[in-house]
């Protein structure tokens, strides 16, 4: 298939390099793995508390190390106070809020981001005998979140804990939107000339402290210096297409 100024594949990019003719890459991948969150709940990360997340990517070569990214991250993500309950002697100690407050958070989201990649070697050198690149990225992303928080006295669901009625605060279902910056460090290699496997992991950073819906609603049972965070980390696949540059005649 033929346009002004350009064609699409019609010879392997193994060719195109050796020709020297400038061309572009784009590269279209899914990934699966996990996010886990940081915050009122879950003060320490916690790599069993990751739970399954998809994400579906999008990027566009600027350079042989720069790369435009898009990206849409769908995830669920639970944490409970009861998770650091299973030594009550180092609770007491370190983390009583955790075991008098037994809460309980769960969210799911919908993050929509755009950012760049930095890839630390010349990927799409077909000279390598190997091709592989460790990589950088940051991005800016919005998301939508769905969240329930609720609390627990002595086994039986109790929200009036932590949303004490009659404050105008005791919301435990709520649907919200937040910014977001994620950054993180992956490694990509490739599998055949169009195929890639990746693995990335990094954080996205909050400009809210209200994604668990803990905030003031009770100082008492409540840290309102906790920052919220939360996690991905997942392995990719993903095919490149090739886009060969012919000068106009």
């Amino acid at each position: 298939m033929v346009q002004i100024g350009s064609v699409f594949f019609v010879v392997p990019a193994i060719a195109q390099q050796q020709t020297g003719q400038p061309r572009t890459t784009s590269e279209l991948g899914v990934g699966i793995g996990g996010v886990v969150y940081k915050g009122e709940v879950a003060p320490r990360y916690r790599l069993q508390s990751n739970r399954p997340a998809l994400n579906i990517f999008y990027k566009k070569d600027i350079s042989s190390s720069l790369a435009w990214k898009a990206s849409v991250l769908i995830g669920r993500i639970k944490a409970e106070d009861e998770a650091y309950t299973d030594n009550p002697s180092f609770l007491a100690r370190e983390l009583p809020l955790s075991m008098y407050r037994q809460a309980t958070v769960t969210t799911s989201l919908l993050e929509l981001s755009g950012g760049i990649d930095y890839n630390f070697m010349d990927y799409y050198d077909f000279r390598r005998n190997i091709r592989w690149t460790p990589y950088f990225t940051v991005s800016l992303a919005g998301l939508v979140y769905n969240n329930k928080t609720t609390a627990y006295r002595n086994g039986v669901e109790d929200p009036s804990l932590i949303y004490p009625s009659g404050s105008g605060k005791d919301a435990a279902y709520r649907t919200g939107f937040a910014f977001a910056v994620p950054v993180g460090a992956g490694v990509k290699y490739a599998l055949s000339e169009h195929w890639n496997l990746g693995f990335e992991a990094g954080v996205r950073v909050l400009f809210t402290d209200d994604f668990d819906n803990l905030t003031d609603q009770n100082e008492q049972v409540m840290n309102p210096h906790s920052r919220d965070l939360y996690f991905y980390n997942g392995v990719s696949i993903s095919y490149t297409f090739y886009k060969i540059h012919c000068p106009i005649k």
